[in-house]
């Protein structure tokens, strides 16, 4: 098939772009930086500049394209774009991506009508934002918490956005769980080794994970049974923060996180960061795995985790000058 990618540069692109050309599609994926053009015709890919959220440029580019079926992957929570972390302010941090979701997903349908592009897998985001009611693990048939009230409200209202004209026009939405794997977690893993990632309370608030590879795999499978719906795409073990964050840390060979009350989280870091260690809600695979026939290669984060990291560990080893392995800071460069 002639596959469209909008957003082919980031984390989840650049391992969703070589996969769909080594399945036998041809692969035109969209960036809004001419400097990684390269960078996609080395994924196999054709490149083109492309701004999600110019109508006439996105009309423009898909018409050129004529894609079969269009992945929505434009998002912009890199630091280049959004800068630091700020989970204090998601309205301000995500607020590009927040268009993107809104008005970026709309010039992409509005592309696809305009040239008869019959399908478009679009994503989701289902890692602690469960309806927070009832119990700790949730399906597709269970609606994501809308965080009446609060900051973190116009993320999930773009992201309830996105799911419902994306399902309205026959396409698939892929809920995925928080990232790991290259590129994804090094904020997380700096904060850790800084111990500025603390536990929240008694960190009872569920997260799920899946592996950029095991998510990029499941969007192939969307793409070629031109999947309809909603999919969880999460590894096999939700879990509670009070698991997850001190073994990363362990993986990532920093001290345990310090446990801060509820109270001074909520000042020091926000609303939302306090929702996701306490009260999150975790997200069941079983449909995807069940219809899509999808089987993870990284079935939980306890192992993908360990690995990881061990393997950021022996590269970065790797290219250390000859000699100077177990040096002190004198013996390197």
């Amino acid at each position: 098939m002639r596959v469209f990618v909008a957003g082919g540069t980031g984390v989840l692109g650049r391992r969703l772009v070589p996969r769909l050309v080594a399945a036998g599609h041809q692969v035109t994926a969209t960036t809004t930086s001419p400097a990684k053009l390269a960078l996609l015709a080395d994924l196999g890919a054709d490149g083109v500049v492309m701004d999600g959220l110019d109508a006439a440029s996105v009309g423009q580019t898909v018409a050129v394209a004529r894609p079969d079926t269009i992945v929505h992957q434009m998002t912009a929570i890199a630091p280049v774009h959004a800068g630091k972390p700020d989970l204090k302010h998601p309205d301000r941090w995500f607020a590009r991506t927040i268009r993107l979701r809104t008005e970026g997903t709309d010039n992409l349908l509005a592309a696809a009508a305009a040239t008869d592009v019959s399908h478009v897998v679009a994503q989701s985001y289902g890692c602690w934002n469960g309806i927070r009611v009832g119990g700790w693990v949730k399906t597709e048939d269970d609606p994501l918490d809308p965080e009446t009230g609060t900051r973190a409200r116009p993320g999930m209202e773009a992201i309830r956005h996105v799911e419902d004209v994306v399902a309205k026009a026959g396409g698939a939405v892929l809920r995925y769980g928080g990232f790991y794997g290259p590129g994804a977690m090094d904020d997380q893993v700096e904060l850790l080794r800084k111990r500025q990632f603390p536990l929240v309370g008694r960190g009872t608030g569920y997260c799920s994970w899946v592996h950029l590879d095991d998510a990029a795999q499941a969007t192939v499978l969307a793409v070629e049974q031109r999947a309809r719906g909603v999919f969880n795409i999460v590894d096999d073990e939700p879990a509670p923060a009070a698991q997850w964050l001190p073994y990363l840390a362990a993986c990532a060979g920093a001290k345990p996180p310090m446990r801060v009350p509820g109270w001074l989280a909520r000042l020091l870091a926000g609303e939302m960061a306090v929702t996701m260690m306490t009260e999150g809600r975790g997200f069941s695979n079983a449909k995807a795995k069940r219809e899509l026939g999808w089987e993870l290669r990284h079935p939980s984060w306890r192992q993908g985790f360990r690995d990881e990291l061990s393997t950021r560990h022996d590269q970065n080893e790797s290219h250390e000058p000859r000699g100077t392995r177990g040096a002190g800071k004198e013996g390197r460069a």
